[in-house]
């Protein structure tokens, strides 16, 4: 099996920095690049984009801890509990739902069509989470059952995060939702139910986020692929929509986590915006757009707007 010591901390003198959090500011620069460099291609301004990018963080960060909170709201004890993001939990699916909501008010006002915005973004969050994912892999978070997969990830030494707790030198403990309670070590993995008796045992562990690392890699690719030529709006980011939702809702089966009528919140929310992309795409191949169609040329504020677009000609 694939594994690596564990690296909780970067230390600088005194002052120590999570790979983690290095990881997630560095796939939110680097999709801000592809989204900047892509949306000028569509008639986006790049102070525009700025603003929206901007936006589109604080609403990130409200996002992806509120829908962590509401999936696991029996775990909070205090409202101050709920604020502690620095202890860990948030969702990437709350996060992405959050930067799309904070940035709407914004697009509006520019006059952006919503698809003209996301289908640049949509090529940024592939690459964003692809690079983000880095940090995940460094710290050894988002660790699922055991397995003995050759991809399964063997615990190789360090300190792991939460919900993870060493009980003895090189053995942790992780006390799950549903009362299960799971083991690692260098020797292997092991989880238990809430009466005590072993569910499942392995060589070590699903490692999702190196899952989602192949899923959103390969995901840009190929939305690099078919942004090659010319498409609908829409297409790119409802393309996002199905890849990126079908793989969260594979890899959630492989974690133990607090789920609603057998499903977690991520794979509930991932399948309603898969539904919902499949039938647009459809309803494109219904009622495509006609041959000799313009897509509508940007319109509202256009002060330092970068274009490639050239209205038609006039009748």
């Amino acid at each position: 099996m694939i594994g690596w010591p564990i690296l909780d901390r970067i230390r600088l003198g005194p002052l120590g920095v999570s790979p983690h959090g290095i990881g997630i500011a560095a796939g939110y620069l680097a999709g801000s690049w592809w989204m900047l460099r892509e949306g000028r291609k569509r008639g986006l301004s790049d102070d525009h984009i700025g603003s929206l990018l901007l936006w589109a963080l604080v609403g990130a960060i409200v996002g992806a801890r509120l829908f962590y909170v509401i999936g696991h709201f029996s775990e909070f004890e205090s409202f101050g509990d709920m604020l502690a993001i620095w202890r860990g939990g948030i969702s990437l699916i709350g996060g992405i739902a959050g930067a799309v909501i904070a940035g709407y008010p914004l697009m509006r006002r520019y006059g952006y069509r919503f698809f003209q915005v996301m289908d640049p973004a949509a090529i940024g969050l592939a690459f964003g989470i692809f690079i983000g994912r880095i940090g995940d892999l460094i710290i050894g978070d988002h660790l699922g059952k055991p397995t003995d997969f050759f991809l399964g990830w063997a615990y190789r030494g360090g300190t792991l995060p939460g919900p993870w707790f060493e009980t003895a030198p090189g053995e942790w403990v992780a006390r799950l939702s549903g009362g299960f309670t799971e083991t690692l070590s260098r020797s292997g993995a092991t989880l238990v139910d809430g009466s005590g008796e072993v569910v499942a045992t392995g060589a070590g562990v699903h490692q999702t986020a190196l899952y989602d690392f192949f899923i959103a890699g390969g995901l840009f690719l190929f939305l690099f692929w078919l942004n090659r030529r010319p498409r609908r709006e829409g297409v790119l980011i409802l393309s996002f929509a199905i890849w990126y939702g079908l793989g969260r809702v594979i890899t959630d089966l492989l974690r133990i986590d607090k789920t609603f009528f057998g499903l977690t919140g991520s794979q509930w929310t991932s399948i309603a915006a898969v539904a919902i992309s499949i039938v647009l795409l459809i309803r494109f191949l219904i009622r495509p757009l006609p041959a000799d169609a313009e897509e509508p040329v940007p319109v509202g504020p256009t002060e330092g707007r970068t274009t490639d677009f050239t209205p038609p000609p006039e009748p």
